[in-house]
């Protein structure tokens, strides 16, 4: 008793509350820090509850919904080796999992990783469904849900933002695959104009 009374008479010392006021702010200060860190990284990262479900090798029904449940590849999953090619924003739209047949797809820093594996978080009514087809850095780097916010604009964030954004990084290529990179405006129309150049150079060469 005297360790624990001791204890208490330090906790009211160093921060002028009773030992219930200072214990009920700790309690509540975990819930809320367990509830805003919930909002940006997906459960399937948390422990996963024991899975009590039959099935045989032979039961591909139950396969696929224990793979949707453990938020595993899903069938539209592109193969890891697999490279959809390089796309513009306006392309990069058509994945964003309006299309069931076609993987989902979103862009960090220019280049777009598959996340059908988690279509259950990304896909439509999934939390995070509107970073789906989309450039996402801003957003994650501000940890922001507003329309405004997806894109790439990275010009006026700070140190903090831009290390945020870096770990979302991380975390993506260490989980999804990547299969292109996003097109700038200048790099779109560097094909047309080499075609042109080859074209008028062609045109010179005949009248030679």
């Amino acid at each position: 008793m005297g360790i624990y009374s001791e204890a208490m008479e330090e906790i009211t010392w160093y921060t002028g509350l009773s030992p219930a006021a200072f214990f009920t702010i700790a309690a509540l200060t975990v819930v809320v820090y367990k509830t805003v860190t919930s909002m940006f990284v997906s459960p399937e990262d948390f422990n996963k509850p024991p899975v009590a479900m039959s099935f045989n090798d032979n039961d591909s029904q139950s396969t696929h919904l224990l793979s949707n449940y453990l938020g595993g590849p899903s069938p539209t999953t592109t193969d890891p080796n697999q490279h959809l090619g390089d796309m513009t924003e306006q392309e990069l739209r058509r994945y964003d999992g309006s299309d069931p047949d076609k993987p989902l797809l979103i862009a960090i820093k220019g280049q777009i990783y598959d996340v059908s594996s988690s279509r259950m978080f990304y896909g439509r009514g999934g939390p995070y469904a509107m970073f789906a087809g989309r450039e996402a850095s801003r957003a994650l780097a501000l940890l922001s849900f507003k329309p405004q916010d997806i894109n790439g604009n990275l010009e006026d964030l700070g140190p903090e933002e831009l290390q945020i954004l870096e770990d979302w990084e991380f975390k993506f290529i260490e989980k999804y695959p990547k299969v292109g990179q996003l097109l700038v405006p200048d790099q779109q129309t560097q094909p047309a104009a080499a075609d042109k150049e080859d074209q008028n150079h062609g045109s010179e060469n005949l009248h030679e």
